[in-house]
């Protein structure tokens, strides 16, 4: 066990596929209970199976971040389940494309809404059992698109782009104002890597991916374990040191 999450809860939103799911397993295989959070009930379930097939803990919660009464249920449940919530880690988020004279104000909107409004309704109702306990782990997930743009049309992503820089700017606000609680807040920024959200990347546009790859300084593309493994550390007792960082876990693609 690299990490000892147990008598620990871990609150996951975006739980139910991709990241999220990954490090749910990962959180569980350490000994927390997990919180799973999302709005897919079959999707989470299946997770939750796999996770007490593997003899850990987890239990599922119907949450859709862009509504402030879902979220302020589903931290309620988690509360009332366990008494406490100790890692809070937000995986959900959607990818909008085109450029800004392109974009429609509703998908921009949603892209803001989801990936930062998200993060923020989730702090909002979550940091004041952290505090009430003196202790919590915050980790927001950004993307390298929150300081590297595309120029070429098919990847542009205007929107994605801001979100993300506000998940960055969330994250060092939060971190200065809540570190006296014993509270940490880090960003995890990934690169490239396998999962629902990139699909359409790596199925559709081979020669980006070819392109990246050759680009990046590792040279390929990020496992989904190799973005994981950082978000447990900066979840864990041993990361209490660290607040207010935005992580890249991308090969170093952003330095080039």
């Amino acid at each position: 066990m690299k990490y000892d999450f147990r008598n620990q809860v871990v609150v996951i939103a975006g739980a139910s596929s991709g990241l999220g799911a990954c490090c749910a397993i990962e959180y569980a295989k350490s000994g927390a209970k997990v919180a799973l959070l999302a709005r897919r009930k079959e999707a989470l379930e299946r997770i939750k199976e796999e996770i007490e097939n593997r003899s850990g803990q987890a239990e599922v919660f119907i949450c859709d971040v862009q509504s402030e009464t879902s979220v302020e249920q589903a931290v309620k449940s988690v509360k009332e389940l366990w008494g406490r919530i100790d890692v809070l880690l937000n995986t959900a988020g959607i990818a909008v494309g085109r450029s800004v004279e392109k974009l429609k104000e509703d998908d921009w909107n949603r892209c803001m809404d989801i990936n930062v409004g998200g993060s923020y309704r989730l702090d909002k109702f979550v940091v004041p059992i952290m505090k009430e306990q003196s202790y919590g782990r915050i980790i927001h997930i950004s993307s390298i698109a929150s300081v590297v743009g595309e120029k070429n049309p098919p990847i542009i992503q205007h929107a994605y782009n801001a979100a993300k820089a506000g998940v960055n700017g969330l994250t060092i606000g939060m971190a200065c104002s809540v570190a006296q609680y014993g509270i940490t807040v880090n960003a995890v920024a990934p690169g490239l890597f396998p999962s629902p959200l990139t699909e359409p990347l790596l199925n559709k546009l081979p020669d980006y991916v070819d392109t990246y790859e050759a680009k990046n300084p590792v040279g390929r593309k990020a496992k989904i374990e190799e973005v994981a493994e950082p978000i447990l550390f900066l979840s864990s007792r041993e990361a209490s040191y660290i607040t207010g960082q935005i992580l890249y876990v991308d090969g170093g693609q952003h330095l080039v």
